[in-house]
């Protein structure tokens, strides 16, 4: 994986940072040198790792005030400073609007809405006493962005967090920038195997006018990008990695 942002000296903090999306924008921050913190419940086989550096993992319910605030403590408490977040964690199962229960739909917009609002909150109460401020990345999807058939929650949920974005960059200005990162089709090992393999992933490649799915790679470098000096006048923007655009085919899996 090339360098081509230097976060040395940097500590960055990944929720949902095991597997996935999550896992390849962890895999990128070590690569470009930082201290990487990944938040999930469940311990992951392996952290992600980068050469001979790994992740730390926190089992962490980013849906939990508690729960955030210990793991920004130990952060904090193991590395002197907390510099960059990644709130990534988050999905839905396919669920029509219609019959969804409340409280389906209620743990739904938690996770992908109030979550990321909380570890924010906590993250920026040790962003705003640093010299250097700090930087979160929210993680979208194209979901917030048009009709959200099968997944309206998620929809509704990810619609959000876009414009979360925009009034915590506005608040929490000038010292902590907030900035989401909007992403189309993203082919992970574990949508590969849930559904289809190779033939749904070339269908929806099919629809992509780059001709291709994202990668988690794809997403990383947008992130890593936002939380370097290169986009210090960078603050409330919504940074869309979607290839152009997709139209998945009816088949579609769990957004994440």
């Amino acid at each position: 994986m090339p360098v081509q942002f230097d976060l040395s000296g940097k500590v960055a903090l990944v929720t949902g940072g095991t597997r996935g999306v999550g896992r390849g924008i962890a895999e990128a921050f070590l690569a470009a040198g930082a201290e990487v913190i990944v938040c999930a419940r469940n311990a992951p086989a392996r952290p992600p790792s980068f050469e001979d550096r790994e992740a730390t993992f926190l089992a962490t319910d980013v849906r939990d005030w508690d729960d955030i605030g210990r793991a920004v403590a130990v952060a904090v408490g193991r590395y002197g400073r907390l510099d960059a977040v990644v709130n990534n964690a988050g999905g839905s199962p396919p669920a029509a609007a219609a019959t969804a229960s409340p409280r389906f739909s209620s743990a739904i917009i938690t996770l992908n809405l109030i979550s990321p609002l909380l570890v924010t909150q906590r993250a920026n109460e040790v962003m705003q006493d640093q010299e250097s401020g700090g930087s979160i990345v929210n993680i979208a999807s194209l979901s917030g962005m048009r009709p959200s058939p099968g997944t309206a929650a998620y929809g509704a949920a990810k619609a959000g967090l876009i414009n979360l974005t925009e009034s915590l960059a506005a608040e929490f200005a000038p010292k902590v920038r907030v900035n989401c990162v909007t992403a189309g089709a993203i082919a992970t090992e574990e949508l590969h195997q849930r559904f289809g393999g190779d033939m749904y992933f070339d269908a929806v490649a099919k629809t992509v006018p780059m001709g291709r799915m994202g990668t988690p790679g794809d997403v990383a470098q947008a992130c890593l990008f936002l939380t370097s000096d290169a986009a210090s006048f960078v603050t409330g923007a919504n940074l869309v990695v979607h290839g152009g655009g997709d139209d998945p085919p009816p088949a579609q899996p769990d957004p994440a």
